[in-house]
């Protein structure tokens, strides 16, 4: 993924991170733990909403990470395929549903 756009991660920079913001990063690091740890949801199936997500949200550190952290956990190279196009119907539907700010705005310039 190494690129002038997307850098390497790399420990270096995770270290810089870390000392800009000791406190900061230790709660988001806490808030991870907490978030993907197993509750009503497995922790597969957060990894998988975190892979769709990603995708939506167009991070490739993230798609990523999540990636792995959900294979890790089991999840099949279908699970993620159906897990992606959940989240491409998501983002095509919520276009769709934005129509709606579009013509209630030509209906009130006439």
């Amino acid at each position: 993924m190494g690129s002038p756009l997307y850098p390497e991660s790399s420990p270096e920079l995770a270290r810089r991170r870390r000392e800009l913001a000791p406190d900061v990063q230790a709660a988001f690091e806490a808030f991870g733990r907490q978030v993907f740890a197993a509750g009503a949801l497995d922790a597969k199936t957060k990894q998988l909403i975190a892979v769709a997500v990603a995708h939506v949200t167009q991070c490739p550190y993230c798609i990523q990470g999540h990636t792995k952290a959900a294979q890790r956990a089991g999840a099949t190279p279908q699970e993620f395929m159906e897990a992606v196009w959940v989240a491409a119907e998501m983002r095509a539907g919520a276009a769709c549903a934005y129509a709606a700010v579009m013509l209630t705005s030509l209906s009130e310039d006439q």
